[in-house]
């Protein structure tokens, strides 16, 4: 037993010996190794932003805010009569009054409440030669609208309806707008009311050609939001879920969205609106230039040092380039500071005025840059504010709609009769207070709008048929000015 614990204890005494030369040893004759462990982070690819960052931003708040102001625009173009009586029907015997009619026809679209009490923005080709214009808010409360003025030069029309305290968008600056950037598209597509799509700006200041109108001004903003049937007029909206443009059309060989949509920038838009509202016409400002994009050819041409700017084709007598000195064959290259590229964006920054504005333009003459300072004039050649229409008045003259006792008495199914009669075209082909107009060209007039629309769609000259209070049957043939 005695032998067993005198083991044990040789036993402990040599562990303890071993562990004391062992800490001798490491604590003299070992420097410790300095390891820095690096913290943990996800492996990501070097092109990419760090995980942390979200891969699409927020759009919760724009399209809350932009829903409760776009609108629902439904139109209604009432049925037509199309006679088959006309001059000559008259003189060589017929007299019988055949007339053929055309169906009601509806439309649909979108709209932009721009003001707490009722402004409403639209696209002209959605209220175009309407009768009736009504509005649905997104609460479903629907309001007959009225017509204050349209543009059809940027495809822009102004509605107001009777109504306080409505969620109106704010317009957001469209020239800050960057490639790539997220914007909403908001509006009514095949009349699913309240629809949000979402997309980037694809290019900006494109000319799709798709505005029949001779003065047209398209500088486009390009997007692959998708937009469809019943979206035009709708809005636009960035991430702050301001207004930057109105959706206006779509490239597409079905006539429904193909990944190109395109609308009107709002600083054209704003413009148009606030002229509309002021003067009843849109106050256009001209250079009086005939102008084309610069391309490798009329650089090789005329030995341009880069391909960039507007080419300026030919400087109209007595305009405003011509005034300021600028020359045929100079090369607009800025206005104001904002360079352009492309007719354009030369049309877009120049849309922004009125007649009467002075802005700067800068030129490559002989490549050489030389600043202008260019006063804007009007379509007239001058500086006066244009005034629209009395709405009222066409060709000097005021009507009202035939009544149904003189429908009878006379034998006609419709009419508009002169009530009042001015200087113009009216009174200088003959025509005297009193006559009712029954067809125009052939069709058949109803009401005043139809007159309107006639004779805006007509070309070179004027066939009105009618009859007077008596019952005397008259014909009368005018020109008029199709520039």
């Amino acid at each position: 037993m005695n032998n067993v614990k005198k083991g044990l204890f040789t036993l402990l005494v040599a562990l303890v010996g071993g562990f004391i030369a062992l800490w001798t040893y490491t604590r003299y004759f070992d420097e410790p190794k300095i390891v820095t462990v690096p913290q943990d982070q996800s492996m990501r690819y070097a092109s990419l932003p760090p995980s942390n960052s979200a891969p699409f931003p927020d759009l919760t708040f724009a399209a809350e805010n932009s829903i409760h102001s776009v609108v629902h625009i439904k139109v209604i173009q009432k049925g037509r009569y199309y006679g088959t009586n006309n001059i000559f029907d008259y003189f060589f015997g017929d007299r019988g009054y055949q007339q053929q009619q055309v169906p009601p026809r509806l439309g649909a679209g979108s709209g932009v409440i721009i003001s707490s009490n009722g402004m409403i923005v639209t696209n002209n080709h959605v209220i175009d030669e309407a009768d009736e214009i009504n509005v649905v808010l997104n609460d479903k409360r629907e309001y007959k609208a009225k017509l204050i003025g349209t543009d059809p030069s940027t495809d822009i029309a102004l509605l107001k309806i009777e109504a306080t305290g409505l969620s109106a968008l704010s317009f957001g600056n469209s020239d800050d707008l960057k490639l790539g950037e997220w914007v909403l598209a908001v509006g009514n597509p095949f009349n699913l009311t309240s629809t949000v799509t979402a997309g980037i700006v694809s290019a900006k200041s494109r000319d799709i050609g798709i505005n029949p109108d001779q003065m047209r001004i398209e500088s486009f903003i390009q997007t692959d939001a998708a937009v469809n049937p019943g979206n035009s007029g709708g809005a636009l909206v960035d991430t702050q879920g301001k207004l930057v443009g109105i959706n206006t059309a779509i490239a597409s060989q079905t006539g429904s969205y193909s990944g190109y949509s395109f609308a009107i920038p709002a600083n054209i838009v704003q413009k148009v609106v606030a002229d509309l509202k002021e003067f009843g016409e849109v106050q256009r400002a001209l250079l009086n230039v005939n102008i084309g994009d610069v391309d490798a050819e009329i650089a090789k041409k005329f030995n341009l040092d880069k391909i960039e700017g507007v080419f300026v084709g030919k400087v109209q007598a007595g305009g405003a380039a011509e005034l300021a000195g600028i020359k045929d064959n100079d090369i607009i290259i800025s206005v104001d500071g904002v360079n352009v590229n492309s007719t354009a964006e030369l049309q877009e920054q120049i849309s922004k005025h009125r007649p009467g504005d002075k802005v700067t333009v800068f030129v490559k003459r002989d490549n050489k840059k030389k600043p202008f300072n260019v006063t804007l004039r009007n379509k007239h050649g001058d500086t006066d504010v244009v005034k629209g229409d009395n709405p009222d008045d066409i060709f000097g003259a005021k009507f009202v709609v035939v009544s149904d006792r003189d429908k009878e008495e006379l034998g006609i199914r419709n009419g508009i009769k002169i009530t009042e009669l001015g200087e113009g075209k009216f009174r200088d082909a003959g025509i005297k207070k009193g006559y009712i107009i029954t067809q125009v060209n052939k069709n058949a007039v109803s009401e005043v709008n139809e007159l309107k629309r006639i004779i805006k769609n007509s070309r070179g000259g004027i066939l009105v048929e009618g009859i007077y209070p008596n019952g005397e049957v008259a014909y009368y043939v005018f020109g008029i000015d199709t520039k």
